[in-house]
């Protein structure tokens, strides 16, 4: 059977989007890796109630396309005048559709700093999706560091459920949005919610504060906290006792997929790279649409009204109604102004050590990176080349961003033909083309 659309990603952007065109008369697909819908945002545990609009979109989209859960995702191929998604689940599959809607959504941004790699360390979106879906706060005494608005709400989820807030340390130092009142407004009310779940369980708030190194043995124990001025380089220090950090520096989006087809990309505004699209959500290839996070980092509102407008323009609606584009402008404008507030300064690498681990995976130290500069490697693919940060498990996933910096350029589209981690035995299974 060939779809008339194939969705890859079940957050917002992919659901609203899968929606609308299923209401058009479209035959709709949709696949995401995980085991409900929901995407990041919408996370929840098993048996609890999802948000209650999205579950009511949930409901209707299962009611009317088909919903492919805990499909992994790792390549889109071009064939003829259709599309073939390579997806593993519980076996291979090949689902193939006449287009594609991309809205694979984001994974968090980390900075690496001296204990990084410590169990008990994990990013700000590790430990709101351990909360949300399974109701596990990521320990007894929690840090929360790094820098923009998500901090708020993971702190915050993290007091809620019984945990010790030790501090939330937001490296920024400025007004936030106070440049922009009109946004901010819009908002006051939700970070008026955070700062009272904080306040009550009287858990300090620190600008121009940042973890920058952990401390353990086995397991963390305690954090190094700085005082940083404008460009985060320190100032001053003092010690911290905790059993877990949540640390995150914003978010990088998903788009492999959108490379491995060949689409355009572009700069964001904070020099991430993302997929580039007209007013209708199409990219550059004939077939494919981006919605959501691949397009620019920007919250499920932003990322449901993209998925909206690319439905409407999938089902061949002739003109996009004015209020959803409007919508999205507004959306999109508070997206930018955010990444203006809340900037990655580059006084973050004085914190690292030689010894620091910049690649996870392969461990890789600052001294090995360095050591391959002063080799003659000028940029991060040379630097990976001789120095290996970037090839193991997460394929650049997580040190990526940081590398780029190190290297002094703008971070490169990801040019994966694996999309996801996937095993060599589950390659080497026989698709099944029954959907």
């Amino acid at each position: 059977m060939i779809h008339d659309l194939a969705v890859i990603g079940g957050g917002p952007a992919g659901v609203a989007g899968a929606l609308t065109a299923a209401l058009a008369g479209l035959r709709v697909v949709l696949l995401d890796g995980g085991p409900r819908l929901g995407g990041q945002y919408f996370r929840h545990a098993h048996g609890a109630e999802p948000e209650p609009r999205f579950a009511r979109q949930s409901h209707a989209l299962r009611q009317r396309a088909e919903v492919l859960l805990k499909h992994q995702v790792w390549a889109v191929s071009r064939e003829d005048d259709a599309f073939t998604v390579h997806a593993h689940g519980t076996a291979r599959a090949e689902v193939r559709a006449r287009r594609v809607l991309i809205a694979t959504g984001a994974h968090d941004r980390p900075l690496p700093f001296p204990g990084w790699d410590l169990p008990g360390v994990l990013t700000a979106g590790g430990a709101q999706a351990l909360l949300k879906g399974e109701r596990v706060p990521a320990g007894r005494r929690i840090a929360v560091a790094g820098t923009g608005p998500f901090l708020l709400p993971v702190a915050a989820g993290l007091a809620r459920a019984g945990a010790e807030v030790a501090g939330v340390f937001e490296a920024s130092g400025g007004l936030g949005l106070a440049r922009h009142p009109v946004m901010a407004l819009g908002k006051a009310g939700e970070a008026a919610g955070y700062a009272w779940a904080l306040a009550a369980r009287r858990v300090p708030y620190r600008r121009n504060h940042a973890v920058i190194a952990a401390h353990g043995e086995h397991e963390l124990r305690a954090v190094t906290v700085a005082r940083l001025d404008r460009d985060w380089n320190v100032l001053g220090t003092e010690e911290l006792e905790c059993d877990a950090l949540a640390v995150g520096y914003g978010f990088v989006p998903q788009i492999e997929l959108a490379v491995q087809l060949g689409c355009l990309t572009r700069q964001d505004a904070d020099g991430t790279p993302v997929v580039d699209v007209d007013a209708r959500q199409r990219t550059s290839v004939p077939g494919v649409w981006a919605a959501g996070e691949p397009t620019g980092v920007g919250g499920w509102e932003l990322s449901e009204t993209e998925g909206r407008i690319a439905g409407l323009a999938l089902a061949g609606a002739g003109e996009v109604p004015g209020l959803l584009l409007r919508r999205r402008a507004r959306l999109r404008a508070f997206a930018a102004a955010l990444q203006g507030a809340y900037p990655v300064r580059p006084g973050w690498q004085s914190w690292l050590t030689p010894d620091t681990l910049i690649c996870r995976c392969e461990e890789v130290p600052l001294a090995r990176v360095r050591e391959a500069q002063e080799l003659g490697a000028t940029d991060a693919r040379s630097i990976k080349l001789l120095a290996r940060p970037g090839m193991g498990w997460c394929q650049g996933r997580m040190c990526g961003y940081a590398l780029a910096c190190l290297a002094g350029e703008p971070q490169q589209p990801p040019r994966r033909p694996i999309a996801q981690p996937i095993s060599l035995g589950a390659l080497a299974e026989p698709p099944q083309k029954e959907h």
